[in-house]
């Protein structure tokens, strides 16, 4: 993993998509898990490195991998 860019993936939007960018590249939007594990294959990332919780790989903003709405939304 070693110089792989660290994902991250923002807060849930109103339609429940996150937005997921690695630097300035926007990747697309998530609506679950498998979205953001396809993003990260996209980047680069080894599928034995995937380790979704852990924040040297990915940066949840607003949430973590069971998070998919906003507090107070479904």
């Amino acid at each position: 993993m070693s110089g792989t860019a660290r994902v991250v993936v923002h807060p849930p939007s109103s339609s429940g998509g996150q937005r997921v960018t690695v630097g300035a590249e926007n990747l697309g939007v998530a609506y679950g898990v498998v979205d953001v594990i396809e993003f990260l294959r996209r980047a680069g990332v080894a599928p034995d490195d995937m380790q979704l919780e852990d924040p040297r790989l990915v940066d949840w903003r607003g949430g973590g991998p069971a998070v998919w709405s906003k507090p107070g939304e479904g």
